[in-house]
């Protein structure tokens, strides 16, 4: 990607789309075919991995295995598990996705990989195959999601290389969701709050969040979910960052709020406690130099967040 942005985990996926090949039948066949094309595969949303070559500086240990397109074409058995992912220069990939209680890499896939959840290995495979990754899980689970059509209730095929369902009753398209989720860190002065769920880890803080709602701008759900969540006012809001989420299909809107005052009550439903943290306290909590006090892993954009603010 040439753009200069900063990428969260999920971002960056290097594939050429090819969005304009995807209506092409004949062509995605020809690729599928293809003795150069790859093919990875998702058992019940988790990727098949491997070992790395050797640990890279970013101290990851894992890689995606990647298998012949053709072996990823025979274990689909038809477009209603199969991905056309896009294209890495001239080769074509393509994903799977496996269901069913019995592991693969007990039988077909033996000897190739092992499937691992994809949130535990994100930081430890290259960031672009988390990207990759993510991707093809968000995709397939807005296909077992989607399998109906909305329109009418009719089963739905897949066309367009997995990208598009299509009722063959009533010929409605459905498309690909994504739900959008404003994810802030409001802060006053020198001072930024975090929040809490009971269903979190002990000690956990976080960023607040909550999904957009119709009629509403990214500032106004912003707001609206400061005050609902933690009764702060915000004043000034701007734009971090986003992230892909894949959990299922949400693309979380990075942002950083100034609010009106230091106060702030939690909601008791979404949030049951709140504690502000002055900028010192915020960096030794990213450390993990505060006891009893936990923050979000670096997978999370609720951790680059309280970064980018400690940096400031």
């Amino acid at each position: 990607m040439a753009l200069d942005v900063f990428l969260n985990t999920f971002a960056g996926n290097p594939l050429d789309r090819a969005s304009d090949r995807r209506g092409d039948a004949e062509w995605l066949a020809a690729q599928l075919a293809s003795p150069d094309a790859l093919g990875l595969a998702l058992w019940n949303g988790k990727p098949l991995v491997e070992k790395a070559a050797e640990p890279r500086p970013d101290g990851g240990d894992l890689q995606i295995a990647y298998l012949p397109a053709r072996l990823v074409g025979e274990l689909a058995g038809g477009m209603e598990r199969l991905l056309f992912m896009g294209l890495w220069k001239e080769t074509a990939i393509f994903a799977v996705d496996l269901g069913g209680s019995a592991d693969p890499a007990d039988s077909a896939l033996q000897g190739l990989g092992r499937f691992e959840d994809l949130r535990a290995v994100a930081l430890r495979v290259p960031a672009p195959e988390a990207a990759i990754l993510a991707t093809a899980k968000a995709m397939f689970e807005w296909r077992r999601r989607h399998d109906h059509c909305a329109a009418c209730g009719e089963p739905s095929l897949v066309v367009d290389g997995g990208w598009k369902r299509q009722c063959p009753a009533c010929e409605a398209e459905h498309f690909p969701r994504t739900d959008p989720v404003v994810i802030m860190l409001p802060f006053h002065g020198d001072r930024c709050m975090l929040g809490r769920q009971d269903a979190w880890p002990k000690g956990m803080f976080s960023a607040l969040a909550g999904f957009l709602e119709p009629g509403e701008s990214i500032e106004e759900a912003c707001a609206r979910e400061l005050a609902e969540e933690a009764g702060l006012r915000a004043v000034r809001v701007r734009y971090h960052s986003s992230q892909p989420w894949p959990y299922p299909s949400s693309l979380m809107i990075g942002l950083i709020a100034e609010v009106e005052d230091d106060e702030g009550t939690p909601d008791q439903t979404e949030l049951s406690e709140v504690r502000w943290f002055t900028r010192e306290q915020a960096r030794d909590l990213l450390a993990g130099k505060l006891d009893g006090v936990a923050a979000p892993n670096r997978l999370a954009i609720a951790h680059q967040l309280i970064r980018a603010w400690v940096e400031e």
